[in-house]
């Protein structure tokens, strides 16, 4: 039995689960299931609504074995601190994957790798987009915004006099606090549910974004995309998001971002690949 936990709740949002998902549809359509673990209730409503209907939830990285026996094999894709018991799953499991946490991050027992630079087949590619961005999709002319899927500090009602200056449209994040979206709604022309995500980032014609994931999946679809930087933990180094023609400003920079909408030329960048399995395909 294959087995994807991606780390997720209402502190850390649901990046890694919509990275998890993408792989698990992959595999999939190779004949080849995979349980998604979660660390909640909503992290698994969100996956159905992405396209991944078996989960199971676990509290910690601490946990996976609770749910895998000896001889499964595990996907990890987490940034939290395993004490030490990446060795015992090792040791216990058939085969580990995991992603990396830092461009310096690297094997540390025999696990295989999910690296950003993967240049051979001792790694996977951790850069992953759901197939469903890659399909061509009418374009509607809007500014959407989308902070991440939890806004805990409330940083968009923090940022009132930025939002005032922009006709933009929010799609809510999945653990918005209750009635959050009343006090947000004025800063905005519409919201969007959250249940919407896949069409309403395909169907954007710009997206302006704090997580790195999102703007992956839109620029993909072929959105102008602009990732504010706002959190340290994020799947993607600013860098990286650079050389895939995503704009990349600090903080909610009101002049910058202007910028940003206005400067919508055209310049050739990498292209993202689609999820590339063959190397699991070989093992699992």
């Amino acid at each position: 039995m294959l087995y994807y936990y991606a780390h997720s709740g209402h502190k850390v949002g649901l990046e890694r689960v919509r990275r998890g998902v993408s792989i698990i549809k992959r595999l999939k359509e190779e004949g080849k299931e995979a349980t998604l673990l979660v660390n909640d209730f909503r992290a698994g409503l969100a996956a159905k609504e992405l396209g991944v209907y078996e989960y199971v939830t676990i509290e910690t990285i601490l946990d996976i074995d609770a749910i895998a026996q000896t001889g499964d094999s595990i996907i990890i894709d987490s940034n939290e601190d395993d004490k030490s018991r990446l060795i015992k799953y090792c040791s216990d499991f058939k085969n580990v994957w995991r992603f990396e946490k830092s461009e310096e991050d690297n094997t540390r027992i025999n696990e295989i790798m999910f690296k950003l630079e993967c240049q051979n087949e001792s790694c996977e590619d951790a850069l992953v987009v759901d197939d469903e961005y890659f399909k061509e999709n009418s374009k509607e002319q809007r500014v959407l915004f989308f902070l991440g899927d939890t806004d805990h500090h409330k940083d968009i009602l923090e940022q009132e006099e930025f939002f005032k200056s922009f006709d933009m449209e929010l799609l809510l994040g999945n653990y918005f606090f209750v009635k959050y979206e009343d006090d947000i709604a004025k800063l905005f022309s519409k919201l969007h549910e959250t249940e919407d995500y896949i069409d309403i980032i395909k169907s954007s014609s710009t997206v302006v974004t704090s997580s790195s994931q999102t703007a992956m999946e839109a620029k993909v679809s072929g959105a102008n995309v602009i990732y504010i930087k706002v959190y340290d933990d994020t799947l993607y180094p600013n860098k990286l998001l650079e050389e895939y023609g995503i704009k990349v400003v600090n903080g909610f920079d009101i002049s910058l971002v202007k910028e940003c909408l206005i400067n919508t030329s055209k310049i050739v960048f990498k292209k993202v690949s689609k999820i590339d399995i063959s190397n699991l395909l070989k093992i699992i």
